[in-house]
């Protein structure tokens, strides 16, 4: 048997990833639970990422939490939500 794909629009995929990961009050304060919800958005999204995401999905793996990560690597711009407004 071969494998089926279904394409999926950006706002479905967004809606299921909220389904699966409703009810996680609090995830930014669990940084392995964050990293999972991470990969599985990650993957849903069907394209590569850069690997800056994967450095950061790894480092909250081993526990960091996103302030720690952010201070280790403050050039990624986590939390600036506004960007380069310069």
């Amino acid at each position: 048997m071969t494998k089926v794909r279904i394409a999926k629009s950006d706002s479905s995929r967004m809606e299921s990833a909220a389904d699966d990961f409703s009810g996680m009050d609090g995830i930014e304060d669990n940084p392995k639970a964050l990293a999972k919800m991470m990969r599985k958005m990650g993957g849903d999204m069907g394209e590569e990422l850069p690997s800056e995401f994967n450095d950061v999905v790894d480092r909250l793996e081993a526990g960091q939490s996103p302030a720690e990560i952010e201070s280790a690597l403050p050039d990624l711009g986590i939390g600036d939500a506004g960007g380069d407004e310069t």
